[in-house]
């Protein structure tokens, strides 16, 4: 998205003293910038801009969500061999990035959605910018209570009412938050047909469907879980599904599986929404350099993370197509991560990749979840994970009830195939815990994951000045 590539420099909520009778004209107030259609958009990329951030969308989110069973950090040790082993803390860095950052887009979007409505202009075009803000305010809410539980909810600006030591609140209320938040952006937002190139990496009606469907399959998974949840689920993958198929150059599942993460053709019709990143000066991508080896003159990278060699061998011999794609690097006698290789960038310089958070693979894959939850004999289960598949290349290996008999295989094979399909794009750990597969197969590699550490530890920093926030159980 060309408007929001550029960083915007957070809003300052300045309050004047009874005393300081002169108008502040250098500085930026709500009362003096939210004025035009333009001052709207703009404070619309404020809200987009700390996704770009290397402690966010850059690096952070699959930091924390993946280091499970596809790659181990380099050295495994300090935080980042933490995360892996799941013996985090509150002081873990990354633990804290995830925390600061959600809240900083919080925050952004709240000015948004309190200021904008009150601008003059187009009314579609209001609606959409925010019903944008509704979204990434949902979608941060939704990572950070799928991370932390209980955690405090914050819906308007700062101000003298708003509390400065905010409490906790129940992770069921922040899912019914997170919850209208994406149906406001469903309700409002345009969808993707209509979205001008200029504006690539805005949100689509589309694009709020699909996270409502993996926030209804993550809830369901919950102890306040409803019984509607993947009923709910499902009828947000169909009206995505169903806009495919009336729209097919518009959203589909994409013959190359190789060209979604290329360069050359990202943003193409299987992305619902993607951190947009590109060439200097813009904002560059440093997750190729994150899971490329160190070796040179090709590759340059950190050698950070390296690819486990039983998640290479856990493709399916005749799955080369993703296999090739999301572990294709081998160098030094390891495997290496290759999605996000860039080879139009010297060797050791940043790429050009987006990172992608919402895909038209994945909605397949969650709507043969949620038929599975519903009714395990229903048959067109297979239907959405046996596209992939084919697309895979395993046209001749599709499921059935000859070989994914039970409900619990049909789930191990979901584990297998998102694995395989979504790997390092951030949803493995949230994927496991969700269907119930994190601490066995943690248990595997060695590790012991207690229920308490199903939650991240509220980050320290927060504790030490919040007198009000209390630790999770078992920190």
């Amino acid at each position: 998205m060309k408007r929001i590539i550029g960083f915007f420099a957070l809003l300052a909520s300045v309050s004047c003293t009874k005393q300081l009778t002169e108008t502040p004209h250098s500085f930026l107030t709500p009362s003096n910038f939210y004025k035009t259609a333009a001052d709207a958009q703009t404070a619309l990329n404020g809200v987009f801009s700390p996704l770009q951030a290397q402690t966010y969308y850059q690096r952070t989110v699959y930091i924390v969500g993946d280091p499970m069973d596809m790659w181990y950090p380099n050295p495994i040790s300090g935080d980042r061999g933490d995360l892996y082993a799941g013996t985090y803390t509150g002081t873990n860095s990354e633990v804290t990035n995830w925390w600061v950052n959600s809240y900083k887009l919080i925050k952004n979007a709240n000015d948004v959605i309190a200021y904008v409505p009150g601008i003059n202009m187009d009314v579609p075009t209001r609606n959409n910018i925010v019903g944008n803000a509704h979204f990434l305010r949902g979608m941060a809410y939704f990572d950070l209570v799928r991370a932390y539980g209980d955690v405090p909810l914050l819906l308007a600006p700062y101000s003298d009412s708003v509390p400065l030591y905010p409490k906790r609140t129940a992770a069921a209320t922040v899912y019914a938050q997170v919850i209208a938040d994406l149906q406001y952006a469903e309700t409002n937002c345009v969808h993707m047909a209509q979205i001008p190139t200029a504006d690539i990496g805005m949100i689509s009606t589309e694009a709020a469907s699909a996270m409502l469907a993996r926030v209804y399959l993550q809830h369901a998974s919950t102890s306040f879980a409803n019984a509607s949840d993947n009923q709910n689920a499902l009828a947000e993958c169909n009206k995505v599904i169903a806009y495919a198929q009336a729209n097919p150059t518009v959203l589909t599942l994409v013959s190359s599986y190789a060209s979604i993460f290329a360069v050359g053709t990202k943003n193409g019709p299987e992305c619902l929404f993607s951190i947009q990143f590109g060439a200097a000066p813009n904002a560059v991508n440093l997750t190729n350099r994150m899971f490329d080896p160190t070796t040179l003159p090709t590759y340059g990278g950190y050698g950070s993370l390296i690819a486990l060699n039983s998640y290479f061998n856990s493709f399916d011999p005749e799955d080369t197509i993703r296999r090739d794609v999301a572990v294709g690097t081998v160098s030094g006698g390891f495997h290496w991560i290759s999605k996000y290789r860039d080879p139009g960038v010297k060797a050791g310089a940043s790429g050009r990749n987006n990172f992608i958070v919402l895909r038209y693979a994945d909605v397949l894959l969650m709507q043969s979840e949620a038929l599975n939850n519903i009714n395990p004999a229903d048959p067109t289960k297979f239907n959405g994970i046996n596209q992939v598949r084919t697309r895979a290349g395993l046209a001749n290996k599709l499921l059935t009830f000859t070989n994914t008999p039970a409900s619990s295989d049909f789930i191990n094979a979901l584990v297998n195939e998102r694995a395989w399909e979504l790997g390092a794009e951030g949803q493995r750990r949230w994927d496991l815990i969700r269907l119930g597969k994190y601490q066995s197969i943690k248990a595997a590699q060695g590790y012991t994951i207690d229920n308490n550490h199903l939650f991240f530890p509220i980050p320290q920093s927060e504790l030490d000045v919040n007198p009000n926030l209390v630790q999770n159980p078992g920190y």
